[in-house]
């Protein structure tokens, strides 16, 4: 089978097609045809190392020290269940399914083997395969810092999102939204035309202000992108505020209950997948090099099987 293979830590360029051999499911794995798979900032930072400070002794000690231990990188899939173990009770051949490998990854593949009691659902009957593979990084991790944040136990809930135009800002947005959110988002203007389709009003465009001298005050300020600190945002909460940041030591975790809520969500038409740009396998170090630039607007879907 062909997949992607991380020779190193590095630019775009250490990304190599290759054929390599085709996983086996073991009794309790389904075997997937991958059909879409999304560039992440969770594959940036692994692929570049591009962490700060103790942050990349971390990574160097749980994901490899000269380079990449799981080789085929790609945390997120839509594919369709093409064989599975002997002891497997959920799925069936034919199924189409999607979900998250976290840091198992593999998912820059053809096939992918995923045991039947991981992250992984049938993917919602409306949508395609690139949509179902865009909404699941972006949207878990909003829903975790969401509900660390205590969203679901505050009335109407003040929100300002920053970042609110990349995958986990637009996952963000619609989940704040179905806990009925008075929302406020930072973006840049180039952001703004999206923001709005997302249905936010109230909009800070960083590039014509500076948002933390807002007057206005919040139960949840989210940061989507890492790029402020506590001690900055602080003047922004209200008393018994909640501050999140993608940026530190915290980590997002990976349930069923989210990807259930997802699902659920798209296939009542309450969220939607904001898909930037879509390559093919062979175009992956372009799709790396586009994330790169930090101008993506949502999510970067990679072709996995041509539609």
């Amino acid at each position: 089978m062909k997949a992607i293979i991380c020779t190193q830590y590095g630019p775009p360029e250490v990304l190599q097609l290759q054929t390599v051999p085709m996983p086996t499911p073991r009794n309790h794995e389904v075997l997937v045809n991958i059909h879409a798979t999304a560039v992440n900032s969770g594959d940036i930072r692994i692929r570049g190392l591009a962490v700060e400070g103790m942050m990349k002794w971390l990574m160097l000690l749980v994901m490899g020290w000269n380079g990449p231990r799981k080789k085929i990188l790609g945390n997120v899939f839509s594919g369709v269940v093409v064989a599975t173990g002997s002891a497997v009770k959920q799925y069936k051949t034919g199924d189409e399914v999607f979900g998250m490998t976290g840091f198992a990854m593999g998912t820059y593949a053809e096939f992918m083997c995923i045991a039947e009691t991981k992250n992984l659902l049938l993917k919602p009957n409306n949508a395609t395969h690139a949509e179902a593979a865009a909404i699941v990084f972006g949207g878990q991790t909003a829903i975790h810092f969401l509900l660390q944040a205590g969203i679901q136990e505050r009335p109407s809930p003040k929100v300002l999102i920053i970042g609110a135009t990349g995958a986990v800002g637009t996952a963000a947005i619609q989940i704040a939204k179905h806990f009925k959110a008075d929302i406020t988002a930072v973006c840049s203007s180039k952001g703004l035309a999206l923001v709005q389709q997302l249905g936010v009003a109230k909009v800070i465009l960083y590039d014509k202000e500076d948002f933390t001298a807002c007057t206005e005050k919040f139960d949840i300020v989210f940061d989507a992108v890492g790029k402020t600190n506590k001690k900055q945002c602080q003047p922004l909460l209200l008393p018994n505020g909640i501050y999140k940041t993608v940026g530190g030591w915290e980590v997002a975790t990976e349930t069923i209950a989210q990807l259930q809520l997802l699902k659920d969500l798209y296939e009542q038409g309450a969220y939607r997948a904001v898909i930037d740009k879509v390559y093919s396998m062979q175009d992956v170090v372009a799709a790396h090099q586009y994330v790169d630039t930090g101008r993506k607007k949502g999510n970067v879907v990679l072709q996995i099987l041509d539609a």
